[in-house]
């Protein structure tokens, strides 16, 4: 098999889990009404993002050069599928930047509205989520829209401190 149908196959694999998440969504859906199907879809993917996340706890809570070379360095086809860009690394944090999604792709092949396809990624990147704040870091991503690229920033996850009069 060529590189070319194994990159090809791998594009279609994400695809074909782009739309596996519409079917189980739909179906969920029908039972259930949008808003609890997108919750239970969502914990599903958070709680399975949060096993992913494992791997990348020895660079919490601030070795942001490490995490930003094991995530990078694990994208599928040396990043091309999701065409990441390094947008800050420092003590800081990372913040990246994704021009292209697979995911996306199928589902407006298939025909799925922008506000449609906008949900199913809001779902989608919960998996973000739970990547990194199971990898012990704080986490924000900003998903898909129009013409617009996704983004995800990752920081040191901050101990919030309890007073007295919040303890009781």
């Amino acid at each position: 098999m060529s590189e070319q149908t194994l990159r090809q196959d791998l594009h279609a694999a994400f695809k074909t889990r782009a739309l596996i998440y519409y079917e189980i969504f739909n179906e969920l859906s029908t039972e259930l009404g949008d808003e609890k199907a997108e919750e239970i879809l969502k914990k599903a993917i958070y709680r399975f993002g949060a096993k992913v996340g494992q791997k990348f706890t020895a660079y919490a809570p601030g070795d942001f050069t490490g995490l930003k070379n094991a995530f990078i360095g694990g994208i599928p086809d040396n990043g091309t599928l999701f065409k990441p860009e390094i947008l800050h690394c420092d003590p800081d944090g990372l913040k990246l930047e994704f021009h292209h999604c697979p995911l996306m792709e199928g589902w407006l092949e298939e025909g799925l509205s922008d506000a449609e396809a906008e949900r199913m990624c809001r779902i989608a990147s919960i998996i973000d989520y739970g990547t990194f704040e199971g990898a012990g870091f704080h986490f924000e991503g900003q998903t898909w829209q129009r013409n617009k690229a996704c983004q995800l920033k990752i920081s040191p996850k901050h101990a919030i401190a309890i007073t007295e009069d919040q303890s009781k």
